[in-house]
């Protein structure tokens, strides 16, 4: 099986078991530009804006001047701002001391990728052009229940608890621990559209297989533990 083939079965055996209403979306992080993928061209807000375009179909690479309008997204992703935008870095962080929004005291705790990429590739999992670093997935929480229980049957949780603010520290969180909760943040919300109904559960790319072969396993088991919930609430239930 090629490659892509690999990620197209993948992004089926997910769909097959979970429903969501976008595509799960592949991130990878490069040393260099790849071949053959369009380089994005335009503007976006934030780093997660990316996601968006991505779940929507395309494929495209970013390179680190594309992340400069997001002061936050630069810094989970060890991205040095230009010289000209570095102030907005503490700019947009007192703002948010300012509001309450944030501590000072939380910033060192925020998960950051261990090295400035060259490159970002964002993709639908199943269009990938690069084996993917990460991957997302946005929706709902029965279908995180699944992705969660799938997780932990196949050994690759973290053990943290959901994330929140700022969303994008669930890609380095996952990369260094293993499968992540993420609430999301406000900001993301309004970048990527993201329901209020729907959050994400963040895979390493590495994990994929194992999570949907325990996934396979998982569903079977909620199906069947579904149906003996509803013949016992029905038996049992006084009121």
């Amino acid at each position: 099986m090629s490659e892509k083939a690999k990620w197209t079965a993948l992004e089926e055996r997910f769909g097959k078991a979970v429903k969501t209403e976008r595509r799960p979306i592949a991130v990878a992080y490069a040393d260099a530009p790849p071949t053959g993928v369009e380089r994005f061209e335009g503007s976006e807000p934030s780093g997660c804006s990316f996601w968006r375009l991505a779940a929507a179909g395309r494929t495209f690479y970013t390179v680190p001047e594309n992340h400069f309008n997001c002061a936050v997204g630069a810094y989970t992703h060890n991205i040095t701002l230009s010289p000209e935008r570095e102030q907005e870095t503490g700019l947009t962080l007192k703002m948010m001391f300012d509001l309450g929004y944030v501590r000072p005291e939380e910033v060192p705790q925020i998960p950051r990728l261990a090295k400035s990429p060259a490159a970002v590739v964002y993709s639908p999992l199943g269009d990938a052009p690069v084996a993917p670093d990460v991957v997302l997935f946005a929706c709902r929480p029965r279908a995180a229940m699944l992705l969660n229980e799938a997780a932990n049957r196949a050994g690759v949780t973290s053990g943290a608890p959901a994330l929140g603010r700022p969303t994008c520290m669930a890609l380095p969180a996952s990369l260094q621990h293993g499968a992540i909760f993420s609430l999301g943040c406000i900001g993301n919300r309004v970048y990527t559209g993201l329901n209020e109904e729907e959050m994400y559960f963040v895979l390493r790319g590495k994990d994929l297989e194992a999570v949907a072969e325990a996934l396979e396993v998982v569903t079977r088991a909620n199906a069947a533990l579904g149906d003996y919930a509803i013949d016992r609430r029905q038996t049992l239930s006084s009121v």
